[in-house]
């Protein structure tokens, strides 16, 4: 083989390799979004990816390395809102109706994941990588908070009105859309606050 050839097949060697790491990693992502985490096994990974399990492993040595790449590639696609976008807004109805437009948006393009990943909220993979939202969403409260009396019913009125589980519960048990579920959230949150 000329020498010429050995960088050119070297770097097609990386590529495929990169473009099967990211096969995989995007079977990881389809089954947690479809049958959430704890339902997911690596040989379900493999297969979904069209990989032998030893490729699967020589890529992500177990299920902890796999979920790193899978978190990361999914977050990374699907960001969360930014809360500055609204932080700024200093009416409190306002800043309060932009969050929850803004949030019910992102739950309505991650539902399936975020409803998974809730449910299988006790693994300790899913738990630790949890957090990070969890703490997010309360900044969020914290920030809506801002100007409004620090009463009990006003932090829960907005908690309840931030829950992934009451936008769900709206969109689907009730079959609000979420120009509606806004609407309605805003309104609990002014009878808490006027009380």
């Amino acid at each position: 083989m000329s020498d010429q050839k050995r960088p050119y097949r070297k770097k097609r060697r990386a590529e495929l390799e990169q473009e099967t790491r990211l096969r995989i990693t995007e079977s990881a992502v389809a089954l947690h979004g479809s049958l959430g985490p704890a339902r997911t096994s690596m040989s379900a990974v493999a297969e979904h990816a069209g990989v032998h399990r030893s490729t699967l492993y020589r890529h992500f040595s177990d299920e902890e390395a796999l979920f790193d790449a899978c978190s990361a590639h999914w977050s990374a696609t699907n960001p969360p809102p930014d809360i500055a976008e609204w932080a700024g807004i200093e009416d409190p109805d306002a800043r309060l109706r932009a969050a929850l437009e803004a949030m019910y948006a992102y739950y309505r393009r991650t539902e399936a994941m975020i409803a998974n990943l809730l449910r299988d909220i006790e693994l300790p993979a899913v738990g630790s990588r949890m957090a990070g939202f969890l703490e997010y969403l309360e900044a969020i409260h914290g920030t809506l908070l801002r100007g409004r009396p620090r009463r009990r019913a006003v932090r829960a009125a907005i908690g309840h009105a931030l829950a992934f589980t009451t936008w769900r519960s709206l969109a689907r048990d009730q079959q609000l859309n979420d120009r509606q579920a806004v609407e309605l959230m805003c309104r609990l949150v002014a009878a808490a606050d006027d009380h």
